[in-house]
């Protein structure tokens, strides 16, 4: 049996892609969470927690769109030909916030509340259309004859939006939970009291797309529900429910690193369903990574590069994480 190169290629981007939302993802939380919080010393520790790592967090994101145009071309130019228009609101997003994130720091104190508020702003913006663009490629988009064949406001549906705020929800509890591990006393408090409401908010949005995604697609409803893939799949909502029952629970102690780590299990259960719907299609509904796939002498140069790539970004951000680890205090500082 030879090397199934569009499995390894779907692998690497599929790993790629749920580091990158674990990583930013509560990097982005922490500016979903910003309104929440009034004093300065406060909101400078919460930056703090990410001021070291947040712009290499952001490496995953590229090397997930890199990897996508060398393993499967057709994919990449028919996604971002249907979704250019979120994708281009997400990048603004995320440039406006790391502009107001460099600046704030140095600004004076006539100046600091407009880049807080950009700051926050950038995230809310960046993690909605993130959000509208993982629902809008979920429901599917139209191929005809290898292009894109739909219009330019085909992403623009009430499902798209509600994945939207389903994310912002979602990085919002990782951005609450970091903050937990990361910070103490009343900050660390005030994120346990937003995490409880923030963790019955995520179970609903993941409730409703459970619902909705089969109600939208007969092809959904069938890998989920037909026999025997029904008993295969059962854990996956199961184990969602005792992950959110934990979390819920353990917030009642004085918690530290577990709220952090059942998010976590909580991002990637929702993350397997994703994939589970989808699977084996790169376009949903009905372009298979097969079909989509490069040349093999294509994939295979591609992937010799990729095999020295990744682990140095993995070496590098672990060692990051690794010198930056502990608790942030007021005072302390990056910049």
């Amino acid at each position: 049996m030879g090397i199934n190169l569009p499995v390894i290629w779907t692998i690497i981007i599929a790993v790629g892609v749920m580091i990158y939302v674990v990583m930013d993802g509560f990097d982005l939380g922490i500016g979903i969470l910003f309104p929440f919080v009034r004093q300065r010393d406060e909101r400078d520790v919460m930056v703090n927690t990410v001021a070291p790592v947040w712009d290499g967090n952001e490496t995953w994101l590229i090397l997930g769109g890199a990897a996508l145009m060398a393993a499967f071309p057709l994919a990449y130019a028919v996604i971002l030909s249907a979704l250019y228009l979120p994708l281009i609101f997400m990048l603004a997003g995320l440039i406006w916030r790391g502009v107001a994130f460099e600046f704030r720091f140095k600004a004076d104190e006539a100046h600091r509340p407009f880049w807080d508020k950009a700051f926050s702003w950038g995230s809310y913006i960046a993690t909605f259309f993130q959000g509208v663009a993982l629902g809008s490629y979920l429901q599917g988009i139209k191929v005809e004859n290898g292009a894109y064949a739909g219009g330019a406001l085909d992403w623009l549906t009430p499902f798209s939006l509600f994945t939207g705020l389903g994310l912002l929800a979602t990085y919002a509890l990782l951005g609450a939970t970091w903050l937990i591990l990361k910070t103490e006393r009343g900050l660390q408090q005030r994120m346990v009291q937003l995490a409880r409401p923030l963790t019955l908010v995520l179970l609903g949005c993941i409730a409703v797309v459970s619902v909705w995604t089969p109600l939208m697609s007969e092809q959904i409803a069938e890998r989920w529900f037909a026999t025997p893939n029904l008993w295969f799949f059962m854990p996956v909502p199961l184990l969602t429910l005792l992950c959110a029952w934990g979390l819920l629970r353990v917030l009642r102690c004085e918690p530290e690193v577990g709220p952090f780590v059942l998010a976590l299990c909580l991002v990637f259960l929702g993350y397997t369903g994703f994939i589970i719907s989808i699977w084996p299609n790169v376009i949903p509904p009905g372009i298979s990574i097969q079909q989509a796939a490069a040349p093999e002498q294509s994939m295979g140069f591609a992937l010799v590069g990729a095999l020295v790539i990744l682990p140095v970004i993995m070496a590098y951000s672990a060692w990051s994480y690794y010198v930056f680890r502990g608790k942030v205090k007021i005072g302390d500082g990056y910049h």
